[in-house]
This record gives structure tokens, C-alpha cells and sequence, in this order.
């Protein structure tokens, strides 16, 4: 007897309710639960429960497309370092390891010369010392090249840095309920450009 309740009762707590909603969001409704393969019913309710669970705002859209951007933006900025070196640093650099060599060879011969007479000496004076002034440019050259090197080593940082900024806006985020006022999102956002600024 008492059996027959029990399932009355369920099925009077399943009672559906209805949400009424305009013709364009009724055909967005069915183009998702077409894509996906599922009935309209249990969309919606992934929806919700998806909603619920991670305590997002629907009409904020902008967490996916501002990681996006900043993740597209990390790439641009690391493939123009790659453009940069091949085509800039690596042939710079080559170049100046074979002027440096060519300097040594044009030493060794004048220094290798038993010419003593003054107008050799002077010569060789004057050599020398557009040699010392073109060393010291080839080695401030190369102390740039150093500098880049070491930038372009600390890539790497960058990215580690990157990382943790986005993890920690992300994590942020999603720690925010429905009640989470607009002034702190804000503040989040805020917050982020600053830190990336800083990179």
C-alpha cells in the first residue's frame, strides 16, 4: 500500500517547470542541442549545472578571449625573438668573428714585416691604432650581442612569469561567486595589466 505513495511522490518531485523565452533563443537552443547530439532538456540542464559548479557569470565572456589574446600575444612576441636572432644576430655575430680574425691576420703580417724605415713605422703606427679603434668597436658590438643573448636566454623567465600571472587571474576568477561585485573584477583586471606591464 505504501509502495504505490512512495512513486506517486516521486514523480510529483520530477514535475517539470516551464521557462518561457523568445524565438531566437529557442533557435539557438536547438542548433546546441543539435551540434552536441542531446535532447534540448538535458542541455539545459548541463548548462545550469555547469553554471552552478563553476560559479561563472554567463554574460561574462571575456576570461577565454582575454587568455587567448595574452596567450597569442606571448606567441607573437617569442616568434619575433626567434625572426630577430636567425635573421639579425646569428649572421651579425658571424660577421664579426670574421673580422676579428681578419684583424689578427693583418697584425700578424704587419707585426711579421722587418721594414724600419720611417714611413712603414708610421704606417704601422696608424694601422695600429685605427685597429685598437675598430677592436674597441667589434668588442662593444659584442658586448651588445651578449646583452641580447642573455635577454633572449631570460625568454624563458618570461614565459614562467606569463604563466604564473595568467594561473593566478584564472584561479582568481573562477574563485568568484555570482554575488562577486563588479568593483573587484575590475580590480582583478586591473591588477593583471599591471603585472604583465611589468614583464
Amino acid at each position: 500500500m505504501n509502495k504505490p505513495m512512495e512513486s506517486q511522490k516521486t514523480s510529483e518531485e520530477k514535475t517539470l517547470r516551464t521557462i518561457k523565452y523568445d524565438i531566437q533563443t529557442a533557435q539557438k537552443m536547438e542548433r546546441i542541442a543539435l551540434k552536441l547530439g542531446r535532447p534540448q532538456r538535458l542541455v539545459f540542464m548541463q548548462m545550469v549545472d555547469y553554471f552552478h559548479r563553476s560559479k561563472k557569470d554567463p554574460k561574462d565572456v571575456n576570461d577565454e578571449l582575454l587568455k587567448n589574446t595574452l596567450l597569442k600575444q606571448h606567441r607573437d612576441y617569442i616568434g619575433f625573438i626567434r625572426t630577430q636572432e636567425s635573421d639579425i644576430l646569428i649572421p651579425i655575430k658571424r660577421e664579426v668573428d670574421r673580422m676579428i680574425r681578419n684583424q689578427k691576420n693583418i697584425v700578424e703580417f704587419f707585426n711579421g714585416q722587418q721594414k724600419h724605415n720611417k714611413v712603414v713605422l708610421e704606417v704601422d703606427r696608424e694601422m695600429l691604432d685605427g685597429q685598437k679603434k675598430h677592436t674597441e668597436v667589434i668588442l662593444q658590438v659584442v658586448g651588445s650581442l651578449n646583452d641580447i643573448s642573455a635577454k633572449m636566454e631570460s625568454k624563458e623567465s618570461l614565459k614562467e612569469k606569463f604563466r604564473y600571472i595568467l594561473e593566478n587571474y584564472i584561479r582568481t576568477r573562477e574563485g568568484f561567486g555570482m554575488m562577486t561585485s563588479a568593483k573587484e573584477k575590475e580590480e582583478l583586471q586591473r591588477n593583471t595589466r599591471k603585472q604583465i606591464d611589468l614583464l
